[in-house]
């Protein structure tokens, strides 16, 4: 029998979800779970969830992977596993807190309030309504439960999100607005100082999104205004002329230097740049919740840096950006601090619109160890997009994709956001392995809202020796569509050591 991988878990007083990395033996298989030696259901998923279970008890799970159609079991694992204790729930409408979920009382008072009283066996709970708020400030060993038919409203006026924290956008740490919701302090020279936290419960999270990017940045731009006159033409090395005043607009969750945060089952709208951003953090975890940020400038979804064994599954994304991005610094700064990215999941997700999954462009601390399968970003601009620019320095490596859709794969050097002093020598970019992926050749241009034709495979390094993009590799891969009635491209230049085997163009 075949070994089964490790179960990982997150559990809550009534329900255990497991999930575990896909094996290499797995092809099509199915997978069964039991509970206290019952079956309790079966997929084809790498995760399932145990629900409607009992506070504080303990239980014996068991995943059985077997061949479809036959009952031969090829692994099994078994684990055990106690539910968290039975939690109070402190209902924000209620004495002392009467918060109004009316969509037109600004609540953010009396929510801090019930926030700064929740216990370590209490849960912030959000009945059916619309709660107007600013910044809230959560802490350690807390549950914020957001019901079915509650959103938690952030505003869109920009004095709502003070004071500002120290944060880091786009690579560079900085005094930020605070978010919406702020988890831990920000201190890359020290441990985590917040942990044990669970977002979840069915309802939605947003915050101002547009108007309150474009209101931020107005007064931004105002206070800097000499700053960036004095600039000449350096603002050229920036993405727009709102790059700079940009980078210090909220994200939707700010996660600084948290361990163990679970966000689950709950819809994330509209932050005003990035809505989940991880920052030199450990074991965060989300999954079952769809991401809104249509029309958002930066509206990236899901973003770990400098971060590690962050798990993103069973999500979807509507998003005006990346709906992942995985990142870890930019030059100078980001070589100096030299955290790494590594340990990433993402699996069993679907880009519904947006640019797919991005690794970069802040790759200056590193990023490694990266397993992404069972995605659909086939509706994507990028699909899989590996970048940097050339002054960037740090490395990706070690990323392996499979049993994935994408629109296109890219390895490449981005001519935005390329402002500060570059690193000693350019990035590099190796060992990455794609197996079992549909490449379509086709991307999805969400802001000219068409859809265009591109190479199904562009393979760039950097234009020095030694640095060349090396050791990729594409096996059983298929190339375009039946529709697409043309011949399926791919662009390599300044690559060694990169292998095709088992390749069909359609």
């Amino acid at each position: 029998m075949k070994n089964f991988p490790e179960i990982k878990t997150r559990r809550t007083e009534d329900s255990i979800t497991i999930y575990w990395e896909k094996p290499e033996f797995a092809g099509n298989c199915q997978y069964e779970a039991f509970l206290d030696g019952k079956k309790s259901g079966s997929t084809d998923k790498t995760h399932y969830t145990f629900e409607g279970l009992t506070a504080d008890r303990e239980y014996e799970i068991e995943v059985r992977s077997c061949a479809p159609g036959e009952d031969a079991v090829l692994s099994r694992e078994t684990k055990k596993i106690r539910t968290l204790p039975a939690k109070r729930r402190i209902d924000v409408t209620l004495a002392p807190y009467y918060a109004k979920g009316d969509g037109s009382t600004l609540n953010t008072e009396c929510l801090q309030h019930a926030i700064d009283d929740c216990g370590e066996n209490e849960a912030v709970y959000f009945p059916a309504g619309v709660y107007k708020t600013g910044a809230l400030r959560l802490h350690s060993k807390m549950e914020l439960y957001v019901d079915k038919g509650a959103v938690l409203q952030g505003t869109d006026e920009p004095e709502d999100y003070l004071p500002r924290i120290w944060s880091r956008f786009e690579g560079t740490e900085l005094e930020c607005y605070s978010s919406l919701l702020n988890l831990g302090e920000l201190n890359y020279r020290e441990g985590y100082n917040c942990e044990n936290v669970i977002i979840r419960g069915g309802g939605t999270i947003a915050s101002g999104g547009v108007p309150l990017a474009k209101r931020i940045i107005r007064t931004e731009r105002e206070r800097l205004k000499d700053y960036l006159a004095g600039l000449g033409d350096k603002i050229k090395e920036c993405e727009t002329k709102d790059t700079i005043p940009g980078r210090v607009r909220p994200r939707l969750i700010n996660i600084s230097n948290c361990k163990n945060v679970t966000i689950s089952n709950v819809s994330l709208k509209d932050g005003a740049s990035w809505n989940v951003h991880m920052i030199y953090s450990d074991d965060i975890v989300t999954f079952g919740c769809t991401f809104y940020s249509e029309e958002v400038w930066n509206g990236d979804g899901w973003d770990p840096d400098s971060s590690t064994n962050c798990t993103l599954f069973d999500c979807m994304f509507y998003t005006g950006d990346d709906s992942v991005a995985i990142k870890s610094g930019k030059n100078p700064e980001g070589n100096e601090i030299n955290r790494p990215c590594e340990h990433i999941w993402v699996f069993d997700s679907k880009c519904a619109f947006g640019h797919g999954i991005a690794i970069g462009s802040e790759i200056s601390g590193g990023i490694r160890d990266v397993k992404i399968w069972d995605c659909d970003m086939s509706d994507s601009l990028s699909g899989i997009e590996i970048k940097a620019t050339k002054k960037r320095g740090g490395y990706v490596e070690d990323v392996q994709v499979k049993d994935c859709v994408v629109s296109r794969v890219m390895f490449h050097s981005v001519g935005y956001n390329d402002d500060g002093i570059g690193a000693d020598t350019p990035p590099v970019f190796k060992n990455c392995s794609f197996r079992g992926v549909e490449i379509k050749g086709k991307c999805h241009d969400i802001h000219e809202k068409c859809w265009k034709d591109c190479d199904a495979i562009e393979l760039k390094g950097f234009d020095e020796k030694g640095y060349e993009l090396s050791n990729i590799v594409f096996e059983d891969v298929v190339l375009g569509t039946k529709e697409a009635g043309r011949e399926q491209t791919i662009s390599l230049r300044l690559c060694e050591n990169v292998t095709f085997k088992n390749i069909c163009c359609l």
